[in-house]
């Protein structure tokens, strides 16, 4: 028994040396410096208070007691400050404009665009105000306002790619992806933060959605499940980085399920709809009807 045991031990002990060589290779996989990474499960706990400042009567926080809201707003608003600072100055450590930067340096910038992003809260919950309506407005399926709030995934998406989308324009570095892709992971609607969207969008459903990070959406946009509004092309790779890849969408556009808009010069004109599965990568003009030629109806009588 005793024999088996060192065995054991000693095959254990050589398979732990050969991980720990595969990491001397100097690939990006390689890094062991975790605690200079941001940290994915704050940034989750950050985007979660952040939806509690957005939504004060309708998410809360278990570890904070208070008989007075605003003083538990107060103190939410607070934490959040804190540790997002905190985290920006981690992900400055990993963008060429944070290089060679003393820690003071990027401390000092990533307090300034903390307060600067608190200081637009107002205004991203003003555009969020205008989805909820957008969303009862929209589905005859929806009873209460409280039931979009608080159960639909289309609405939770477009809020933290808008408190994310901020972000990516004060040129934060990683946060508002992580931001971004935590809604994709929890509704299924991959919103890229670098996307410009204007008031009352609604997202209906919502599974599969996927909007690039150059599209531009206008205001009172429907857009359904399986959604691309993408780039046609992507074999550039980081040659296109900065490139309108993505296309427009202009006021008063739906977009019914599985239809796929791509291209960075393809404009949909204001008032159109866009039938389902339709696949298109030129530009559509100002109040167009674009729908896939209906499929026959066989009937067989052996069925």
């Amino acid at each position: 028994m005793k024999f088996e045991k060192d065995a054991l031990n000693s095959e254990i002990k050589n398979i732990v040396d050969v991980i720990i060589d595969d990491y001397n290779k100097g690939r990006d996989i390689d890094k062991l410096d975790i605690f200079n990474q941001p940290d994915k499960e704050s940034i989750k706990n950050i985007v979660n208070k952040l939806l509690q400042i957005i939504y004060p009567g309708y998410f809360r926080e278990k570890v904070y007691k208070s008989y007075n809201d605003t003083n538990r707003i107060a103190v939410i608003i607070e934490d959040v400050i804190f540790n997002l600072r905190k985290q920006i100055v981690i992900a400055f450590h990993h963008c060429p404009e944070g290089a060679g930067c003393s820690e003071e340096t990027l401390e000092s910038r990533a307090e300034r665009i903390t307060l600067e992003f608190f200081k637009r809260i107002p205004m991203i919950r003003e555009y969020v105000d205008t989805d909820i309506q957008a969303t009862y407005d929209g589905d005859p399926a929806a009873y209460a306002k409280e039931e979009v709030i608080l159960s639909y995934p289309g609405l939770l998406a477009t809020t933290i790619n808008r408190i994310a989308h901020e972000l990516f324009l004060l040129q934060v570095p990683l946060l508002p992806r992580i931001m971004t892709e935590y809604a994709h992971s929890i509704t299924g609607i991959d919103i890229h933060p670098g996307a410009t969207i204007g008031k009352y969008l609604m997202i209906d459903h919502g599974t599969g959605i996927v909007v690039g990070e150059t599209s531009i959406i206008g205001e009172h946009v429907k857009i359904y499940q399986g959604v691309t509004i993408g780039a046609l092309s992507t074999r550039g790779g980081q040659r296109l980085k900065g490139a309108k890849r993505h296309p427009t969408i202009e006021d008063n556009v739906t977009i019914y399920a599985g239809a796929s808009i791509l291209g960075g010069e393809t404009v949909i004109g204001k008032d159109s709809v866009i039938g389902s599965n339709a696949f298109i990568t030129k530009s559509v003009p100002a109040g167009s009807r674009v729908s896939v030629k209906n499929q026959e109806l066989c009937a067989d009588n052996k069925w």
